[in-house]
C-alpha cells in the first residue's frame, strides 16, 4: 500500500524522524524527580521518630530518678528503724540482766542477814578455837563479793530520813534528836551502784508529846 503522504505527494524529511526520539528522552527526566519526593517523606518520618523515642527515654529518666529517691528515703528510713531497733534491744537486754542479777543479788543479801546476825548473836567463850573465825572469814568473803558486785551499803544511822532508800518501821520518841531522824537501823540497806536494790529498815525519831498538866503542877505554876 502506498502512505497518505506520498498519495498527497509530501515526502517526510529526515529533521522529523529525529524529533521523536527528544521526546523519547525528555520522560525519564520526570521519571528522576519523582524519587526526590519520596525521600523526602522517609527522612520526615525518622525526625518524628527520633524525637518520639527522646521524649520517652527522657520520661523513662524522670521516673527512674524519681525511683531512686523514693528507694533512697526507704533505704534511709529503714535503717533509721533498725538502728533504734537494735538500740532497745540492746537496752531491754542489759534490763533483764540486771534484774536477774538483783533478784540473784537479794537472795545473797539474805544469807548475809543470817551470817551476821549469827556471828553478832554468837558469845565468843562459848565456842571452839576458830570456830568463830572461820565464820567471820565466810562474812568477810561475802562482803568482798558483794563489793566486786558494785554493791555498797546505804549509810542511815543518824541521818534524815529519806523514802526513796529508807523504810521506817516504826517511830521512837527521842528528845535529843530532830524529828525525822534514823536513830536506829534495824536491817541494812544496799545499793547496786547508784540504784538501790534494798531499802534500809529504820526506826525514826519524833518529838515527844507534851506532858498532861496535872492539878499540881497547875498549883506550882
Amino acid at each position: 500500500m502506498i502512505p497518505e503522504d506520498e498519495k498527497r505527494g509530501e515526502i517526510p524529511s529526515p529533521e522529523d524522524d529525529q524529533e521523536a526520539p527528544e521526546d523519547d528522552h525528555e520522560a525519564p527526566e520526570d521519571d528522576h524527580e519523582a524519587p526526590e519526593d519520596d525521600q523526602e517523606a522517609p527522612e520526615d518520618d525518622q525526625e518524628a521518630s527520633e524525637a518520639d523515642e527522646t521524649a520517652r527515654m527522657r520520661e523513662e529518666l524522670e521516673e527512674a530518678l524519681r525511683e531512686k529517691d523514693q528507694f533512697r528515703t526507704m533505704a534511709q528510713r529503714s535503717q533509721a528503724d533498725l538502728t533504734n531497733y537494735k538500740r532497745r534491744a540492746a537496752e531491754e537486754l542489759q534490763e533483764v540482766r540486771r534484774a536477774a542479777k538483783a533478784d540473784l543479788l537479794l537472795k545473797v543479801l539474805s544469807v548475809v542477814d543470817d551470817i551476821e546476825r549469827a556471828v553478832s548473836l554468837v558469845p565468843e567463850d562459848a565456842v571452839a578455837p576458830g570456830w568463830l573465825d572461820g565464820l567471820r572469814l565466810v562474812q568477810r568473803n561475802l562482803a568482798n563479793m558483794l563489793d566486786s558486785e558494785g554493791i555498797t551499803k546505804i549509810e542511815a544511822d543518824g541521818r534524815p530520813f529519806e523514802p526513796w532508800q529508807h523504810e521506817a518501821v516504826l517511830y521512837e520518841e527521842a528528845s535529843d534528836r530532830l524529828e525525822g531522824t534514823v536513830i536506829r537501823v534495824i536491817r541494812d540497806g544496799y545499793k547496786l551502784r547508784d540504784r538501790v536494790l534494798r531499802p534500809a529498815q529504820v526506826a525514826v525519831s519524833r518529838t515527844p508529846a507534851p506532858e498532861p498538866q496535872t492539878e499540881d503542877t497547875q498549883q506550882e505554876a
